[in-house]
């Protein structure tokens, strides 16, 4: 009895000895929290005011605030009293672990970096990669955000992204609009190709160089099927889209 009394006395004398320690160490927490916030606004407000590209801007704050977390978690561990030196020997026995369970993970850091220096997109471009198509929002160290046309917000991994196949549909402000439409054997071909070709002629949001193009692409026993060729601005591309098979059909059913 006397011995548990002793063990519990000896506990409370080391925990109220503690308590600076970890009072200390909220206070770090807390002013640590707040630094990181004001340098990360400051940050960005030099990026903004130097003009620096947004994609370059937001890997570059993503990287310090990483970086002064990491920072800010090895003064409080050493204000709680956990000796900075044994953080390398911990660091250095668990590196293959940590390197295999974080093979992933810097594999989207190098992905993210690569992605940052050749630029294959930038934030604002419309981009379609592993089976998605949508406006990239952000580039993160790991992974980037775009939208898609659903309004639906997809996290692509940087590390697939930097090494497949990516098409960037913004980085031409033009693009050709190939849209396939049938009409039935009994129509007047060229009377059809005629009014469609005026319809989009008319059309302000189809360009006028290069000309729109009517072209037979196939013949059924019944039906003809066309491919309309024109060229647009890519935010007209939906829209003009749209108009071409609502002119096909009207013009179709007028024959």
């Amino acid at each position: 009895m006397e011995k548990m009394d002793h063990l519990l006395t000896s506990y409370i004398e080391n925990l109220i000895d503690y308590i600076p320690h970890i009072v200390g160490a909220l206070f770090i927490l807390a002013l640590g929290l707040w630094v990181i916030k004001m340098s990360q606004k400051i940050a960005k407000r030099i990026l903004t005011k130097r003009n620096i590209d947004p994609t370059f801007s937001s890997f570059i704050l993503d990287v310090l605030l990483w970086g002064f977390r990491i920072l800010l978690f090895v003064v409080i561990a050493s204000k709680l009293g956990i000796q900075t030196s044994s953080f390398v020997a911990i660091i250095g026995a668990m590196s293959l672990a940590i390197g295999l369970s974080l093979q992933g993970s810097l594999s989207n850091f190098a992905g993210g970096v690569l992605i940052i220096l050749f630029k294959p997109f930038r934030i604002g471009d419309i981009i379609e990669a592993q089976g998605e198509t949508g406006k990239v929002i952000s580039i993160h160290i790991f992974s980037t955000q775009i939208v898609n046309y659903q309004n639906n917000v997809i996290y692509l991994p940087n590390g697939v992204l930097s090494n497949s196949k990516i098409k960037n549909i913004s980085q031409n402000n033009l693009r050709r609009s190939e849209v396939l439409v049938q009409t039935t054997l009994t129509k007047n071909t060229n009377l059809f190709i005629e009014k469609l070709l005026e319809e989009l002629l008319s059309n302000d949001k189809i360009l006028s160089q290069p000309q729109p193009r009517i072209l037979i692409k196939e013949l059924l026993d019944t039906k003809i099927t066309y491919v309309v060729q024109v060229w647009v601005d890519n935010d007209n591309f939906t829209a003009v889209n749209s108009f071409i098979l609502l002119k096909a059909r009207e013009i179709s059913d007028a024959l």
